[in-house]
């Protein structure tokens, strides 16, 4: 078993050894492909758009405020964001450990930027696949009157956006951690951390206090839901992309080179 793991990795990645670019697609490619070759991606999918649709109509009010609003759909995703991308990045390398094809994956001639910057774009499009199934909500409620599209697309601009940060905070942990379950958990544990930030600051001294609201994910998310795209939030997402992207790849190269 263990040996065609290995030879399906080898295949796959072989394909794409070229420029940078094709490198990195043909892995972002493999790496979509894997999320639903199983059952996995399907269940992640399917079990993000019940929940969301679960706190969107009952918990946060929909049904009972009677009108046209689409502020507790967001709030509900960006709530349940951090579980969906913990489970999106849990596998990225944590899995390549299990299954003992990690070692093959960096004595490949293909640069470990490429790797990670693949692995990335493949879990942002199942990211993008699941939010696509929750258009039907705002589809329903457009039903019961006029929604305003601005906030709408910020909505998921800023959930791509904050999704972005949490999968390349789970790219890390599941880069130096060897099970899936720890790397989820490890995720799940600074993801929310970073989305309760701003719910502290009544306990912080005022000094400081605006200083601790800049690292809360879910400070710069209800920005961006509010219609109105600020570089300052553009900015704080792009770094910790950036950021987790980065020490992503350093802790493959240590492995290229221990």
């Amino acid at each position: 078993m263990a040996e065609q793991a290995k030879g399906g990795s080898s295949k796959a990645l072989k394909g794409g050894i070229g420029t940078p670019l094709s490198n990195t697609l043909t892995i972002a490619a493999r790496e979509f492909r894997a999320y639903f070759n199983g059952p996995m991606g399907y269940i992640v999918v399917t079990m993000f758009t019940l929940f969301v649709g679960l706190l969107f109509f009952f918990l946060f009010g929909t049904l009972v405020l009677r009108r046209a609003t689409l502020q507790p759909l967001f709030t509900s995703m960006s709530a349940l964001l951090p579980l969906l991308c913990a489970a999106l990045s849990m596998r990225s390398f944590s899995e390549e450990n299990q299954r003992g094809t990690i070692e093959l994956l960096i004595t490949l001639p293909v640069r470990d930027s490429d790797v990670v910057v693949g692995k990335f774009i493949g879990s942002m499009g199942v990211l993008l696949v699941t939010l696509l199934a929750t258009v039907s909500y705002p589809i329903a409620m457009s039903r019961m009157g006029d929604l305003d599209s601005g906030p709408i697309i910020g909505g998921y601009i800023g959930i791509l956006l904050g999704g972005g940060a949490y999968i390349a905070i789970g790219m890390v942990a599941s880069s130096y951690v060897k099970d899936q379950l720890t790397s989820f958990i490890v995720t799940v544990i600074i993801s929310y951390v970073l989305y309760f930030v701003d719910k502290t600051l009544i306990f912080l001294p005022q000094g400081i206090a605006s200083t601790f609201e800049y690292f809360c994910t879910d400070f710069h998310f209800k920005s961006i839901a509010r219609g109105l795209i600020d570089s300052r939030n553009i900015v704080y997402f792009g770094s910790v992309i950036a950021a987790g992207l980065v020490v992503a790849t350093r802790s493959l190269n240590s492995r290229r080179w221990s």
